[in-house]
């Protein structure tokens, strides 16, 4: 397991708002494909000479 990046409790409250239940392994999933999106906007970043990542990096 990676490090958790989103905050599982915003999550849950999301899923939730949406009339849906939270299982155990959706924050875990949800925070690796964060950082996957992290890793390719910094890719981009760095790829047109930055190393600020942007909004539009994303």
């Amino acid at each position: 397991m990676t490090e958790v990046l989103v905050v599982a409790s915003k999550v849950k409250d999301a899923i939730k708002a949406e009339d849906c239940n939270t299982a155990g392994d959706a924050v875990d999933a949800l925070s690796v494909e964060v950082a996957k999106l992290i890793k390719k906007a910094a890719i981009r970043a760095k790829e047109n000479g930055r190393k600020t990542v942007r909004a539009v990096d994303f």
